[in-house]
């Protein structure tokens, strides 16, 4: 059973810094920018760790010392709770 759909409208009023994503059905984006390297890859690690916790893992891709995000839900086929929730742990631990 899937979860039900929040939407990227509604999910980034409750978010900072994030979007909607251009060329998605129903997604959210941010970019991470961090002093270098490590502080990316740390950063990515401890999302990681909080994905499998959630067992709902990002779409991102990582150039030096930015991270680009994209969030939905594959199985509701748009946000839900989950992006919500990793989304501002994100922002908490970037």
């Amino acid at each position: 059973m899937s979860r039900p759909r929040i939407g990227a409208a509604a999910a980034i009023t409750q978010l900072e810094g994030w979007a909607i994503a251009p060329n998605h059905k129903d997604a959210i984006v941010k970019t991470f920018r961090f002093d270098d390297f490590n502080q990316a890859f740390g950063f990515m690690t401890r999302v990681a760790l909080m994905a499998d916790k959630l067992d709902h893992h990002p779409e991102w891709f990582n150039v030096y010392n930015r991270v680009e995000v994209l969030l939905t839900t594959h199985d509701a086929d748009g946000v839900t709770d989950l992006d919500l929730t990793l989304a501002k742990f994100m922002d908490s631990a970037a």
